[in-house]
């Protein structure tokens, strides 16, 4: 265990962090992350929506969430080479790479253009379908425009002025992003959409598994222990996580039955986050009841937060390196996942079929929106088991730390 613990601190979670930390994948995050706001909308329309169970006369909201959420992938693929740009300081040419990622995924799109001057689209590409496909672009369109950065028309002693070389020598990485699109779409007929959906259907059908489900979970809990925010694998969660909610909640307007397990609802507004990734909540309230007075201020500092899926500060301020408290966390982590995808495959509880990404809503209400009563029993039943793995850690660790504060306090009184 130590040397497993030498080896996580010093060489694995280190080159995580650079990996993390590299320009092209914090760029993709913060696109991600920067669009968030568009996917909490569709939350809050959903949230809002149930209202119509006891007001049948709301007015349709749906369009609202049509023309945020399901717009992402048009945002992603303008904010992806955006980011790029910015991280490497070319801000000159940032604001024109995104216009350049958003034309080009829009021709990739491959509307009908019809000869009466009209265009259709598929409208769910422009969304969550489409977010492989537009993180692909972004990165293409940043790729030519930071290699053909490095070439210009012009010398340096030309006396045109600037902002004329600019002009001139963006054309050429335009040019080339606009013409390969072309070439692929109108000449050699390619669907690159569907081409690339196709591509990366083996990966959503692992992520739908159980195995898949398990390793999406565990993976985050144990860096997370190390101290290693699970937000740095949302780029590949959410490539998962966006079109599998999306086609559920697909299903469920036609009256059928969802069938992707794997969803950010079913992690954080369901059954596995309870109090955020590791089930910490049951952690803080054991603290509460602790005999060491350390682990009981501990305890009220963050039962707060922990209530709201914020859990930060128990990761942090106790679990995160600390072997007696990562065990629970890491078995918590691979018997709730299990837990919970075999009751949803069996149909024990309701698979949740609407976008509802306000992770900071307590566990047990948005468990409910998600997933109704049937979700309520299946979250107490995990509930049950997570309090009870946490526990003998628990007592264990409250036995050690109690007993370093009567030293402390014996020695003091010499």
């Amino acid at each position: 265990m130590k040397r497993f613990m030498k080896w996580m601190t010093e060489s694995f979670a280190p080159r995580l962090e650079a990996f993390t930390n590299n320009v092209w994948v914090s760029s993709i995050q913060d696109a991600i992350m920067v669009a968030i706001p568009m996917i909490f909308i569709g939350s809050i329309i959903t949230l809002i929506s149930i209202l119509k169970d006891f007001f049948p006369g709301m007015p349709d909201l749906s369009p609202i969430t049509t023309f945020s959420f399901g717009l992402l992938g048009l945002f992603i693929s303008f904010l992806t080479p955006y980011m790029v740009m910015e991280k490497r300081e070319r801000h000159k040419i940032k604001l024109l790479a995104g216009m350049t990622g958003l034309s080009l995924f829009i021709m990739l799109l491959n509307p009908t253009m019809n000869e009466d001057g009209t265009v259709k689209f598929i409208l769910e590409r422009f969304g969550a379908t489409g977010m492989i496909t537009a993180l692909l672009v972004g990165i293409f369109v940043a790729v030519i425009m930071n290699v053909c950065g490095k070439f210009s028309f012009f010398k340096t002693e030309s006396s045109l002025p600037e902002f004329i070389k600019e002009w001139f020598d963006f054309l050429i990485p335009i040019a080339i992003i606009l013409t390969t699109g072309w070439v692929l779409v109108y000449q050699l007929h390619f669907d690159i959409f569907a081409l690339i959906v196709n591509a990366f259907e083996p990966l959503n059908a692992v992520g739908q598994s159980l195995i898949g489900f398990v390793l999406f979970n565990f993976i985050g809990v144990v860096l997370y222990s190390f101290g290693v925010s699970p937000w740095v694998l949302m780029p590949i969660w959410y490539t998962i996580w966006i079109p599998a909610i999306e086609e559920n909640a697909a299903l469920a307007a036609k009256g059928l039955d969802p069938v992707n397990i794997n969803t950010f609802e079913t992690f954080f507004s369901g059954w596995l986050g309870i109090g955020g990734m590791g089930a910490t909540l049951p952690l803080a309230v054991w603290f509460l009841l602790a005999r060491s007075q350390k682990l009981k201020s501990v305890g009220k500092a963050t039962i707060i937060p922990s209530l709201f899926n914020i859990n930060e500060p128990i990761v942090y301020g106790a679990v995160a390196f600390n072997p007696l408290l990562m065990v629970p966390m890491w078995i918590n982590g691979l018997i709730t996942p299990i837990i919970v995808y075999l009751a949803l495959d069996m149909g024990l509880a309701r698979i949740p079929s609407q976008i509802f990404q306000l992770w900071y809503t307590p566990i047990g209400l948005s468990t409910y929106m998600m997933s109704g009563l049937g979700g309520l029993v299946l979250l107490a039943f995990v509930l049950l088991i997570v309090f009870a793995v946490w526990f003998p850690f628990f007592k264990l660790y409250d036995a050690q730390e109690l007993k370093k504060e009567r030293e402390a306090s014996s020695t003091s009184h010499v």
